[in-house]
Formats: C-alpha cells, sequence, structure tokens
C-alpha cells in the first residue's frame, strides 16, 4: 500500500494535487499536509521545489499528519489526484493551458479548482471534458478564512460537496454560489454544499 492510499480523510478526497510551488501555492500545500492530505507539489522551477522541501520538513517535525511529495511535471502530479489546484498566473491563457494540461494527464475523477478572481469558471470548465467537476475559489486560500466556491451551471452535486467538505477541513468557510459569468437562464439554478 501506498502512501496516498495510507491517508484517508473521511470524505471523498485524499490526494490533492498542488500546481505551482510559489509562496501561495507553497502555503496551500503545507496547509493540505497539516490537515492530513496527501500532497503532490509540481513546479516547473526547483528552487521552489527545495523550498517547498526545507518547509515541508520543518512542519513534519512540529506534527503534520499528512504527507508532502514533490513533483517535476504535471502529470506526475496528478496520476492519483482527486483534486487539482492550481496557482499559475490568473490569465486567460495560462489557465486554459493548465486545465487541458490536467484534463489529459489526470483520471477522470478528478476534481480541477482554480483560485481565480477574473477568470469565468463556466468559460474554463467548457473548455474541458469534464465540466461538471471545474471549481472556481475566491478567497484567500492560505488564510482559509470565507472562500467563494464559484461553480458552473453544469457543475455535479458531489464535485460542489467534496470541494465543500475539503476545504471545510483546511479550516475555510466555503460557500458555493453559480459562477455570475453565467448565462442568465441558468443562474436561478442553486446547489447546496
Amino acid at each position: 500500500m501506498n502512501a496516498a492510499q495510507q491517508v484517508r480523510p473521511e470524505h471523498g478526497i485524499r490526494v490533492v494535487a498542488v500546481i505551482g510551488a510559489g509562496v501561495a501555492g507553497r502555503s496551500f500545500a503545507m496547509a493540505c499536509a497539516a490537515a492530513g492530505f496527501y500532497v503532490v507539489l509540481e513546479d516547473v522551477m526547483p528552487a521552489n521545489l527545495r523550498r517547498a522541501e526545507a518547509e515541508y520538513s520543518d512542519l513534519s517535525l512540529r506534527g503534520g499528519f499528512g504527507e508532502l511529495q514533490l513533483a517535476s511535471t504535471v502529470e506526475d502530479a496528478v496520476r492519483e489526484a482527486d483534486i487539482v489546484i492550481d496557482f499559475v498566473p490568473d490569465e486567460l491563457e495560462s489557465k486554459l493551458e493548465i486545465f487541458s494540461m490536467i484534463d489529459r494527464m489526470a483520471p477522470p475523477k478528478t476534481i480541477i479548482c482554480t483560485p481565480s478572481k477574473t477568470q469565468s469558471i463556466t468559460d474554463l470548465a467548457s473548455c474541458v471534458y469534464r465540466p461538471e467537476r471545474c471549481i472556481a475559489l475566491r478567497g484567500n486560500l492560505v488564510a482559509c478564512g470565507e472562500v467563494r466556491l464559484l461553480y458552473p451551471p453544469m457543475a455535479s452535486q458531489e464535485t460542489i460537496s467534496a470541494v465543500g467538505t475539503f476545504l471545510r477541513r483546511l479550516g475555510a468557510s466555503p460557500h458555493a454560489e453559480v459562477d455570475p459569468e453565467a448565462p442568465v437562464l441558468v443562474k436561478n439554478q442553486s446547489l447546496k454544499l
């Protein structure tokens, strides 16, 4: 049994892939590991991964419960992921590229989450084969306060619930709402956490 199979939070998410090991991605990965998740952190910059390794070493000495694995490719990071959260620049081209890569490389069960202040999750989800498993997050994920969980109209209740449970385990207060950029005819539809 590998480490990913040993870490089993009470809900369906146990393996978290974090794409981008800059300050925000690294901090989020550490929070996930501290909350008991098996985390795979990816970055194209080896220096960012070395910093993450040093920070995790400090965390593990303080009694962190989860595990952190480092990956140098997106494919390695998402191979067993239940959820992927990207920390790439909040630009349309970057988000489309990472969504496309994750969609091609991750198992069908994988939820794709993106912190974004400017991009429509409805538009991003329409570019992948799993639009029902895409969520945008707005708020400070690292501070784990209130987080708006924006979902496209085609999102599944299972996805919204799983992401809400995941965020609560990290200490956040998620509030789900349909993407404000969604077409007006579907905005009145509401799903519960």
